[in-house]
């Protein structure tokens, strides 16, 4: 697979790839299993996002899924011991494991999404059902297609909401509407998640892809792309603080790292002369340590 300014990147079975404008676009890909997940598609998803935090060339990038649907869901191709663990081959049981502990591989997936230096919009474009409505949950922004539907079937199934669901499904939607959708596994309609908002906006199905790719160039030509990263940090990373004094101090550090660099200089002067910004800031070399600990995530 290439990239479409011509350089090789890694060969994907589950996912396709492309970066055009400084946007990239990951889809899921497995049309014949309606896009379904496994670990393979949690190892690629896992690879591609370490790729497009060392990118610089990637500003923004859009998840979706390939055919009429989003994620259906695990690959239920085991049978009715699809989800024992114990049953899995030894390579898939070790792809799972992070610091010697096997772990949720939506759940691997949600964390390197968490960690993302570059701001993800997910364009939901058909049904997205149980790990195919919990990865998106860590997407900045999610828009949907009028067709999408949502399946939060965990209990239906005889397991438990994963993926870290438990945690972003809570703040996107509240804790009442998240157990009324996750205890009864109803299926949430596009109107229904948009007004509960689990996402921000539909769009029809032919007009989802140009939506999303319309704010993602946005964000990729008008904004700084250090002050996109550290942005996406704050809001994720202090959603739970305990004290408005913590987001205080953060982004104070954060404005002091920023305010004398190359890009906030850039910003002014391209404003002041009413002309577009030219960010040469990089996100690999030049982001700043507002909190050590951001930069070495535990639990990838």
């Amino acid at each position: 697979m290439t990239r479409t300014d011509g350089k090789k990147l890694m060969n994907f079975e589950t996912l396709t790839y492309s970066l055009d404008d400084h946007v990239a676009t990951i889809t899921l890909s497995r049309p014949e299993k309606l896009n379904a997940f496994n670990t393979r598609m949690m190892a690629e998803l896992v690879e591609l996002l370490d790729h497009t935090d060392r990118d610089d060339a990637v500003r923004a990038i859009i998840l979706t899924g390939e055919g009429r649907a989003f994620c259906s869901g695990a690959d239920l191709s085991g049978g009715a011991k699809s989800f024992e663990f114990s049953r899995r081959g030894e390579p898939e049981r070790e792809a799972t494991k992070v610091n010697g502990i096997y772990r949720d591989g939506g759940g691997r997936v949600t964390m390197r999404l968490f960690d993302s230096l570059k701001p993800v919009i997910a364009a939901i474009n058909g049904p997205a059902i149980g790990a195919g409505a919990t990865i998106p949950l860590a997407a900045d922004i999610r828009i949907a297609s009028t067709t999408a539907r949502f399946g939060f079937v965990f209990s239906r199934r005889g397991i438990v909401p994963e993926a870290a669901s438990s945690w972003f499904l809570t703040r996107h939607v509240g804790v009442q509407t998240a157990l009324a959708w996750c205890l009864s596994g109803k299926t949430v309609d596009a109107d229904e998640a948009l007004a509960r908002n689990l996402v921000y906006a539909l769009h029809e199905p032919q007009d989802l892809l140009v939506a999303a790719q319309e704010m993602a160039h946005q964000i990729a030509h008008l904004t700084a792309p250090l002050s996109a990263a550290l942005t996406r940090q704050l809001f994720w990373r202090l959603a739970t603080a305990d004290h408005p004094m913590e987001a205080h101090r953060a982004d104070s550090r954060a404005i002091q790292a920023l305010g004398g660099t190359s890009d906030a200089h850039e910003a002014l002067a391209s404003f002041l002369e009413k002309r577009a910004p030219l960010f040469t800031a990089s996100v690999t070399t030049d982001m700043p340590e507002i909190w050590p600990e951001w930069t070495a995530p535990p639990f990838r």
